[in-house]
């Protein structure tokens, strides 16, 4: 039986052993063959299939995305134009929100430095950002 052991999948794709079981067990690898030891044999693909999974959840996509697009990637006669561009227009709204909020979080945190480093200790029960963060 031709193909990759965990470890060898692994060791391509710059990940440990943890991570393919991970993404195994998640679904986003397909079940692999096993040899008459019962060892998980893996296609050469799984590689770049765990390869895309990292680069993809780099880009900030999560494993349920990721999942998604893999089954999207993988379909060889049909290139879906439509859902990628109702899965990007959702991706964007998502990432500037989260924008939104990261700008926010910004602001507050530049209130708080540019009060007088003296004065800090003195916030500690009515800090800002402590404050923030409790209230949602």
């Amino acid at each position: 039986m031709k193909g990759l052991t965990i470890s060898q999948v692994a060791r391509a794709s710059n990940v440990n052993v943890e991570t393919v079981k991970y993404y195994e067990k998640r679904k986003l690898l397909s079940k692999p063959d096993r040899n008459e030891s019962g060892y998980r044999i893996f296609s050469e693909d799984t590689v770049n299939d765990v390869k895309f999974i990292k680069k993809a959840q780099g880009f900030g996509f999560t494993l349920n995305e990721i999942k998604h697009l893999l089954a999207l990637v993988k379909q060889e006669d049909y290139y879906p134009s439509k859902e990628m561009y109702a899965f990007a227009t959702a991706k964007v709204k998502e990432i500037e929100e989260k924008i939104t909020q990261l700008e926010n979080f910004k602001s507050l945190l530049e209130q708080v430095t540019l009060l007088p480093a003296h004065t800090l200790p003195l916030l500690k029960q009515e800090c800002p950002v402590l404050k923030k963060i409790k209230k949602g």
